[in-house]
């Protein structure tokens, strides 16, 4: 299920048609019509539709529940503590000259954990991390939190212009980065000074 998904079946179950809905808002019919169309997958006034929809943000966006009401319709999630811009895997490999990034037109997506301003998104690619994560799923990444053995990170390698995905393992004072999927053909790569870690993941929000 996706946001599209939602807000239509919250705005059923609450009786309300898309003027309404629109009203409740304040913003027009088509832009209702078009989050339910899958057109807009992330909508800037999402805070303003939760509160009309009695959700949270975080439910909308990636359907995160907290189920202590099971009775309820209404599935609370945490708290938004900021947004984080959606780059390229290119420009992650980068982000270490963050400011040669032009992050502040990209698309934001909201962070219900702790983190910095420098935190960022990116989305999953490939089948390297299966099962664990999907291709399509969105990872939060920040450069200030620390990265110790058994985190997930973002690193880059130091022939490559691009930043990979991977889980830090330090055994023996030796740092490799590893791939979660056991059928990955190069489980290991170790760091040995040919590598920057660029930031660790914080969050994930699941494709769905």
């Amino acid at each position: 299920m996706d946001i599209a998904k939602r807000v239509k079946e919250r705005r059923t179950a609450l009786g309300l048609t898309q003027y309404q809905l629109a009203d409740l808002v304040g913003t027009a019919q088509t832009s209702i019509q078009k989050i339910e169309r899958g057109d807009t997958k992330n909508p800037r006034n999402i805070e303003a539709l939760a509160r009309a929809l009695k959700c949270t943000p975080e439910f909308l966006q990636f359907g995160i529940a907290d189920n202590k009401d099971t009775n309820s319709n209404v599935l609370p999630g945490p708290t938004i503590k900021a947004t984080a811009p959606l780059i390229s895997w290119v420009q992650a490999g980068a982000w270490s000259e963050i400011s040669e990034i032009k992050a502040y037109d990209a698309e934001r997506f909201m962070c219900p954990v702790n983190c910095s301003d420098l935190t960022f998104v990116l989305k999953v690619q490939g089948i390297s991390m299966e099962p664990k994560f999907d291709e399509g799923d969105l990872i939060f990444v920040d450069p200030e939190a620390e990265c110790i053995h058994g985190s997930y990170v973002v690193a880059r390698l130091d022939d490559d212009n691009q930043a990979t995905f991977k889980q830090l393992i330090i055994e023996n004072g030796h740092k490799f980065l590893k791939a979660a999927n056991p059928n990955w053909p190069e489980q290991l790569i170790p760091i040995n000074g040919n590598c920057t870690l660029v930031g660790k993941v914080i969050f994930t929000g699941k494709s769905l």
